[in-house]
């Protein structure tokens, strides 16, 4: 007999299945999972890891409703090659 109320198996996914949801790199998204901030994989064999899909789906939907702030620019006079002088270029020169 089965019990009335089984447990749902969870879906995992593997890498190609997370990069077709989660757009970034390989890098990106271990440095993430180390500072806690994606989901963890977990390894199903000594060569396979997988993620849990209710698990990134749910990172995403929090993604979705907090977006991220965009970054400050760049502060193209600190740049130690080819830095942008001011007064120059278009710049209007002070006499």
């Amino acid at each position: 007999m089965r019990p009335s109320n089984p447990t749902p198996l969870k879906r995992t996914i593997r890498r190609d299945e997370l990069h077709a949801m989660v757009p970034l790199g390989d890098t990106t998204i271990y440095e993430m999972e180390q500072r806690g901030e994606f989901p963890r994989r977990f390894a199903l064999s000594p060569r396979c890891v997988v993620w849990d899909l209710s698990e990134v789906e749910a990172w995403l939907e929090a993604r979705r409703k907090a977006p991220i702030a965009q970054a400050d620019p760049p502060d193209v006079r600190r740049r130690r090659r080819h830095p942008v002088k001011d007064g120059g270029w278009g710049a209007p020169s002070v006499a």
